[in-house]
């Protein structure tokens, strides 16, 4: 069993549904109005909250953010991860070739699962707030004690405003009508009011895995260095005064550091979401997605452990190389011959040894060894499907780079040299390009962050979201840099109304 501390969920049985579907909320236990009153029993409340970021799923749609379909959807609308066809494989109605060439439709599952993601833990927060609030707390403690929750919800409300753009709020339990659509710049005003409103009765000390002030500060950074692209106004100076309140961090000695299974002892990371196979959390498995059917034999003796493979998400051609001599961040991928731990090679489903290469001839029916797999996280041997490494939300090199893109884009790229050249430096590089351009901050983050799902924001924010790249031959119309509402969701709630151009 993994030694940390998951924040445990309170014991609710919570079957949380998505804001628009107000007949299936189900509760199994609810708490008296006498629960709630002192700091323990808050914790055990909040524990629901924060359980809540490892998603679920349901007979519509799976909503890991880890793996499936959450990750898939936000990974493969950018210019670093696919999921081609191969052969019988992988074609799912189009869903994955929708996404490569940014044409999504409202009936995408990965679209519907990464709504409900939001939303069942948006309710989820919202049953914690409320429980909460008619605890009977005095005002300043009741203040303190909502404070992180309000937090998280602001987290879910800031993937929303990026993924969907305008989207309902809800921020009460239990809704007694459906919510209507609201515009993205009032969605955007909402996460920043709301995190500017919490911040001061946000634990500042360091506490992993809580939403504290640090995790607070980072995500305005997030809200605010995206401005432009999310409402069209540049707030390049406000990103940096929110990265500078960020304190108490130190890069790790390599940027993988950050990715071993025991990764709760970094002391880079900002916020995650903590995971235990023994504890019984469950959609950990990217590995199981990235990874050939008979992969299984460099990780196992035998299929006891890591009973499966599924040979799908990788990363696309061009990344693999894109990486400089000596850069050890190239390690987030695997590469070339497999081998089984005594030396022997690892045979496909032909019987030929199993290779993956960077290049895919066809994104559309590939062959079983193209594309580089996906392996920032650590893969040890013996483990299982289901992962016991805490999935990283945020880490103190983005901050870093944050305030190096802010500086370059306020004209000052000399500050933003001993920024970028920190993280270059910690993976094996000698040299830094100066002057540091938008250019050169584009590279870096694609290298520092591969995997991690924050390359899509880059990418849009970056303006290479619109042109035409691999596998995707046409310009994606600026309307399509958000996703549509899922038409399920439209069937549901008639107040909702679809995004332009879907």
């Amino acid at each position: 069993m993994k030694l940390k501390s998951i924040i445990s969920a309170f014991v609710l049985g919570i079957i949380a549904m998505g804001c628009t579907d107000l007949e299936e909320e189900n509760f199994s236990f609810v708490p008296t109005s006498e629960y709630g009153k002192t700091a323990d029993e808050i914790k055990t409340i909040a524990g629901s909250a924060y359980a809540s970021l490892r998603g679920g799923r349901d007979g519509a749609s799976l909503y890991y953010p880890a793996s499936e379909y959450v990750f898939f959807l936000v990974e493969s609308v950018s210019d670093e991860v696919c999921v081609p066809t191969r052969g019988a494989d992988w074609d799912d109605n189009g869903r994955y070739q929708e996404a490569q060439v940014h044409d999504l439709s409202p009936d995408n599952a990965m679209v519907l699962s990464a709504w409900k993601y939001c939303y069942k833990g948006i309710s989820t927060c919202n049953f914690v707030l409320s429980t909460i609030e008619s605890g009977g707390l005095p005002e300043e403690e009741e203040k303190a004690a909502t404070a992180e929750i309000r937090g998280v919800r602001a987290y879910y409300y800031y993937l929303l405003l990026s993924w969907f753009g305008n989207v309902p709020l809800s921020t009460t339990f239990p809704e007694t009508e459906s919510p209507s659509t609201s515009p993205r710049a009032v969605v955007y005003a909402f996460v920043e009011s709301e995190l500017l409103d919490i911040r001061d009765y946000l634990q500042e000390d360091i506490e992993y895995g809580r939403f504290t002030q640090n995790v607070c500060n980072t995500l305005l950074a997030r809200l605010y260095i995206n401005s432009d692209a999310f409402i069209g106004t540049p707030r390049w100076q406000d990103c940096l005064d929110a990265c500078d309140l960020v304190s108490g961090y130190t890069l790790t000695a390599n940027t993988l550091d950050n990715f071993v299974t025991e990764n709760q002892y970094s002391t880079e990371i900002i916020w995650s979401v903590p995971y235990d196979r023994v504890e019984g959390t469950t959609g950990n498995y990217l590995a199981s997605l990235t990874f050939h059917y008979n992969h299984w034999q460099t990780i196992s003796s035998s299929q006891s452990n890591w009973t499966w493979s599924v040979n799908g998400i990788c990363a696309q051609p061009g990344v693999f190389s894109s990486f400089e001599e000596g850069d050890e961040r190239v390690a987030s991928m695997c590469e070339g011959r497999q081998l089984r731990p005594n030396g022997v090679p690892v045979l496909d489903r032909n019987g030929d040894e199993l290779v993956y290469t960077e290049n895919i001839t066809d994104f559309y029916n590939a062959g079983e060894g193209e594309g580089c797999r996906l392996q920032k996280y650590e893969v040890i041997f013996g483990e299982y499907p289901e992962r016991d490494y805490d999935l990283v939300l945020m880490r103190y090199a983005e901050i870093l780079m944050m305030k190096a893109e802010c500086y370059v884009r306020l004209n000052n790229p000399s500050a933003a040299l001993p920024l970028v050249q920190q993280i270059r430096e910690r993976s094996g590089l000698t040299s830094t390009p100066d002057p540091i351009t938008l250019e050169v901050l584009d590279e870096e983050y694609l290298h520092e962050f591969l995997f991690e799902g924050m390359r899509r924001d880059v990418n849009i924010r970056f303006g290479s979201y619109f042109e035409p790249s691999w596998a995707n031959p046409n310009i994606t119309p600026k309307n399509k840099a958000i996703f549509p509402i899922p038409e399920s969701e439209l069937e549901i709630n008639s107040n909702l109304t679809q995004n332009p151009g879907y």
